[in-house]
């Protein structure tokens, strides 16, 4: 593990920036299409910077979603943006993905070696793998996550039952909270198939607002943007997860890298946690700077930004921390196990924080608990 920096003049004044900059520049990703896997192969910060910062690793490539979930990575790689000011002359290859399973594939053949993605694939993952593919070193969002619904159809949370209920797939993590609700209704349903006493209907997010649109289902339990991209539709949101959770808290989004890319370059991984630490302090000081941002990366990807009637609710509804809030992961699988949807666990290492807990030390701030699943 490499040793804490040291706090000179140059870095105070980089994150006294960070935390009150104006508005970053925006980065030109190369073009794909919402939800695709294509890589965009991208420089790092130091053309534009000068940065002559080297680290182990001469290319890092990272992965997330084109969600307002995973806004510390569309924040944080923007041109110029926090994590690529860590990483120095280190080159960022990006690969944006529209499902958890992809990205655990991609992290598992070496295609990506870090990655912002939700809790559900994570464990999965880990699970599957023996504990041997990843860790999970860092938070990056809670909440953002509601159901959504059909007003003419649906009036309260009892009308849910026979309802058509859509979840982005099968095994998600929207997907097994909203087979935890559904049981704790005391109601059956086939958690493979979907079919009972309501029938969940795995729809890719992108497609979801036009099958809302067409009728063929009468809501969805979403994360953002979706959720408000039905409420624009017409549907009204019905219930917010994070009233399920204690303090309103719960992970959706972690940070995870290979353990064989931890093991060979901990120095990046601190590069990066040093830049998403940075990136969540920055969103939070300047929040609707941020939100400009995030928005303008979702219009690279999906060739549309987001109107202020989608975005400016969506946002609202999400935090960002550097909290992975390893409790209520644990709590998240067992409902999996709960749903049928995962034999019971044993994630004992799933969390490697000390790197996150020493860029944390070095800033002041007070050190994150793993809930006792650490290394």
């Amino acid at each position: 593990m490499t040793a804490d920096r040291t706090t000179s003049p140059r870095t105070a004044t980089r994150r006294r920036l960070i935390a009150g900059a104006a508005l970053l520049p925006l980065l030109a990703l190369a073009a794909c299409g919402y939800g695709s896997d294509k890589k965009s192969d991208t420089t790092g910060a130091a053309a534009a910077s000068g940065s002559t910062k080297k680290l182990s690793a001469s290319t890092v490539k990272i992965g997330y979603f084109a969600n307002l979930t995973h806004a510390t990575a569309l924040v944080g790689l923007a041109k110029n943006g926090p994590i690529r000011q860590e990483l120095g002359s280190t080159k960022v290859s990006t690969a944006v993905f529209n499902a958890g399973p992809a990205e655990i594939e991609a992290l598992n053949a070496g295609s990506i070696d870090i990655g912002w993605i939700g809790p559900s694939p994570s464990i999965n993952g880990y699970v599957k793998s023996g504990g041997k593919s990843l860790k999970i070193v860092g938070g990056s969002a809670s909440g953002g996550v509601k159901l959504v619904v059909n007003p003419n159809k649906i009036k309260s949370l009892k009308d849910i039952k026979g309802k058509k209920i859509a979840t982005p797939q099968l095994g998600n993590t929207q997907d097994v909270a909203f087979l935890n609700w559904i049981a704790d209704q005391g109601w059956n349903v086939d958690a493979t198939t979907g079919k009972g006493d309501v029938s969940v209907v795995r729809t890719d997010n992108k497609i979801t607002p036009d099958a809302y649109k067409a009728g063929s289902i009468d809501g969805a339990w979403v994360p953002e943007p979706t959720a408000s991209k039905l409420v624009a539709e017409g549907a009204k949101v019905l219930l917010d997860e994070s009233s399920l959770w204690k303090d309103g808290k719960f992970v959706i989004t972690n940070v995870i890298v290979s353990q064989k890319f931890l093991s060979a370059h901990p120095d990046v991984v601190k590069a990066v946690l040093q830049g998403s630490v940075n990136t969540n302090v920055w969103i939070n000081a300047n929040s609707d700077k941020a939100k400009a941002i995030a928005n303008s990366e979702l219009a690279t990807l999906s060739g549309k930004a987001l109107p202020a009637n989608v975005i400016d609710p969506a946002w609202k509804s999400i935090s960002f921390t550097d909290d992975p809030l390893a409790s209520t992961l644990k709590t998240e699988a067992d409902h999996a196990v709960k749903a049928g949807l995962l034999d019971k666990p044993d994630l004992s290492g799933i969390y490697d924080l000390s790197i996150l807990n020493k860029v944390l030390k070095a800033d002041g701030k007070s050190q994150i608990s793993d809930a006792g699943l650490g290394s």
